[in-house]
Formats: C-alpha cells, structure tokens, sequence
C-alpha cells in the first residue's frame, strides 16, 4: 500500500477584523468544539453574519481537561487516535514539534492558535447555554439561549435564517440497559463511574477496579489502572480487533488510500493492520465475531504489554454485581472497589424536541451526514463517526454549508435528498455489525471524496 498524507498548507493570518455582509442569511452555531470552530471560521472568513454559543467559557470541546462548560470527557492521559497529520484542518498543519499522536493540551492549544490565526475567537458568545431550537412559523428558525453567568439568567430568543449544531456526541453517557442485578438497586457497595466522569488516575489509587468496555477509553483506564490499581478486570462482551499506533514506525492511519476507491479496500487496508499488530487472543481476549474493518478501529500501544505481564485480567460480560465483586457470566468473579462504565454515548440533543429530530437507538439518518430533508436551514457538523478524525470532516461539511449559504450551492428536492439518505445509511451501516455504537461511521477517505463530487455537482 502506497504511504500517502493529505496534504495541508498553511494560509496567510487574517490580521484584520472582517466585517459581516449582513445581506447574507444570518446564522447561529451550538457549541464551540473541533466541528464549531470549524463551522465559525469558514462562516467568519466568508462574511456571513452570525452567533456562535458556547456554555463554557473557553474553546476546545472534548479536548480541553476540566472544560468549564461540564461535559468534557477529556482525561489526563489522552491522546489523540488519528495521527497529526490526518487530523488538522487543511489550511492549519499542526506543529512540526507535535508527535505523531499528539496529547489533549497540544490538541486544545492547536485550536487556540487555529482561532487566533484567522481572528475568530472574540465572535464567540461563552456562557450561553442554548435552550431550545424550534422552527419560526414565519420562517428560519427562533433559538433560546440562557447567559449562564447573567444574575437574573433571564432567557432571550433571537431570529436566525439557519442553525448549525455542532454540541458532539460524546458527551452524554450511555449506561447498561437494563441494569444488571445489583447496579443500582443499592446491593453494590463499591463506587462506579462513567468513562465520561473520569478524569485522573487518582481515583484508580490502590482500588480493585473493573473496566467494562472494549473501546479506546476502556483502553486507556485499564492501562493506567494497571500502574496505580490493586488489581484490574476487563470485562468485555464481544471481543475487538485493537491496533496498534504505529507500524514500522509509521503511523498507521497514514497508510492511507484514495478516497475514489471502494470500501473493501479500507476493510482490507484494516485487516491487515489487525494482523500485523497480533491478535490479543493469547491474553484472554474473546476472538471477535467480525472481521478487521467491521467494527470501529480501537488503538493501543500499551495494552498488550501490560496483558502480557498478567496487570491486567479479562473477563466476559457481567452476570450481576454483590457487595464488594463483580461476577461474570462464565462464573469467575472479580473485587471491586470500582466499577468504570466505558460503555459509550447517546446522542443527544436537549435543545431540539422530538417532532424535530426523532433519535432512535442512536440512528439518525442525515443526507451527508448533514441535513434532514424535511428541516431546511438546520445543518450538523460532526455528527458522524469516520474511520479517522472528525476534525477534517467538519471543515468540508462546514464549507460546503457555506457555499450553500452564500448561494454558490443547490439543494436537490426533497424526495431526491431522502432517497439518497436513506441510501447513504443503508451503506453506511452495512459495512459495520449491527449496534449503537455504529450508526453513524463513515470511510474518512470515501466521505470527503463523495462529499468534494457533491460540492462539484451542486454548482449553481
């Protein structure tokens, strides 16, 4: 396979402010993460007026520690999953300093540099909470926002022509459902957390911790609960392929491939990653039931080592939990101080009533992952889960929403946008077991290809 990195170039700083065309439709962005910033800056550098509502009081999203805004899952170890270069915006490369995987604080401070380069971070409303967005009888939209450190917290309502979400999906935690016996009915005397509410290793300190979860988080917390931990349990209900970082000293993720072609070459392209990393079968893993590229690429440079020095013990799904233990479907038990729940994220948005956005099993179908047929003027960025960042992604979808905007792009009818959605999911899910962990993974590579054709075929 050919060893290919997008190309990025660094553009000239925007050194003045840039006053809005107020001519222009009149937009409102929900939150201030990776897809907001991208979503503020190709609206600022165009001149298309707008508010951007971040709860918080800095930039960042998931990727600053201790967001003051409360719903950051960022931790003190982690680090990014797809490397630098694969994760930058297209017209800001991250430093040449950065390892290849950067950490939390080198991602948060090349968002602060990216909103500094091009002059945007002042057009940022901070403490505003965004209460409900509902359609104007008269047309465009009507959005409620709370000041979050206003004394009277007095709610105001504002007029936009179209709204943006861009809040993540890795905010609100998914729990079991159903409990298991013992999770909550008071007979588990231990502690238990979401992955979502850790933050440090100290919570580990001489405990005996169970991870329940197979993704990166539980990953990560079990690796480091091996270091700090009295003992540490795995549970995992259905084994995953778990790749390593780096190949042959090369990041994996940049072993890519065109995005014109199909996706068995990007299965294949993951198998054999799978494969060269080794299989964790020897450590006790469950044998996945799917094959490499079926599920969500879950990365560790660590966990077999510590696997291999018998830190870390794995155990199948969770039968109930007692007192002081966990038990285990196949009878083994574990002690337990600690329950750590990785076990994922619903989506979620409190602001849009269900006549609006209907969520269902986290599914929700959008055409490019961008916008539902039957609610002109309400786009999303991020809302997908590529096979790479996020990051790149949200900088195509928010251009192409852009150019809509400034009228340089047509919409198809609504009939043609549903069937082409409904096509879009059916493909999508196809290539992914079925759960609500894969309802909305897309191929980085095939995604911006497809949407770059789009963008080209809707030329007005």
């Amino acid at each position: 396979m050919a060893y290919l990195v997008k190309q990025q170039h660094l553009v000239a700083p925007v050194t003045a402010p840039i006053d809005a065309d107020h001519s222009l439709p009149r937009v409102c962005v929900i939150g201030a993460g990776s897809s907001g910033l991208a979503a503020v800056k190709n609206l600022y550098t165009k001149r298309i007026p707008f508010d951007c509502f971040e709860q918080g009081t800095e930039i960042g999203g998931n990727w600053l520690f201790d967001n003051p805004n409360g719903v950051s899952a960022c931790y003190d170890t982690l680090e990014i999953n797809t490397s630098c270069k694969r994760m930058a915006f297209s017209d800001f490369p991250m430093p040449k300093s950065y390892p290849a995987y950067a950490s939390h604080d080198q991602v948060h401070d090349y968002f602060e540099a990216y909103a500094k380069h091009f002059g945007f971070r002042d057009q940022i409303t901070f403490n505003t909470r965004v209460q409900s967005v509902r359609p104007d009888p008269a047309g465009g939209w009507l959005v409620t926002v709370t000041r979050l450190n206003a004394d009277s917290k007095k709610q105001q309502t504002h007029h936009y022509d179209a709204v943006i979400v861009a809040n993540g999906h890795h905010w609100s935690p998914r729990l079991p459902e159903p409990d298991y016996p013992g999770q909550t009915d008071g007979t588990f005397q231990g502690e238990q957390i979401h992955a979502h509410d850790y933050r440090t290793g100290d919570v580990l300190d001489g405990k005996h911790v169970v991870v329940v979860g197979a993704g990166n988080s539980a990953m990560d917390i079990a690796v480091e609960a091996s270091k700090r931990a009295k003992s540490v349990a795995l549970s995992i209900r259905r084994g995953q392929w778990v790749m390593k970082k780096l190949l042959a000293g090369i990041p994996f993720d940049q072993i890519a491939l065109p995005g014109w072609m199909p996706w068995w070459a990007t299965r294949l392209r993951l198998r054999v990653g799978a494969i060269l990393s080794g299989g964790l079968q020897k450590y006790g893993l469950p044998r996945p039931p799917h094959a490499p590229g079926e599920s969500h690429p879950v990365q560790s440079e660590t966990i077999r080592k510590q696997l291999a020095k018998g830190l870390i013990t794995v155990n199948p799904g969770i039968k109930r939990l007692e007192e002081d233990r966990v038990i285990f479907t196949d009878g083994t038990t574990a002690l337990a101080d600690l329950v750590v729940w990785a076990t994922g994220y619903e989506v979620n948005f409190p602001f849009l009533e269900e006549d609006i956005v209907d969520i269902k099993n986290n599914s929700l179908p959008l055409w490019h992952r961008m916008i539902l047929p039957e609610r002109p003027g309400l786009f999303f960025v991020g809302l997908l889960q590529p096979v790479g960042a996020v990051m790149p992604l949200a900088e195509a979808q928010s251009e192409w929403i852009t150019d809509l905007l400034l009228g340089e792009l047509t919409l198809p009818d609504k009939e043609t946008m549903r069937r082409e959605m409904h096509i879009q999911d059916r493909r999508f899910k196809k290539r992914f077991y079925a759960s609500p962990r894969h309802t909305m993974e897309v191929d980085f590579d095939g995604f911006l290809w497809d949407l770059k054709k789009e963008r080209k075929r809707r030329r007005s």
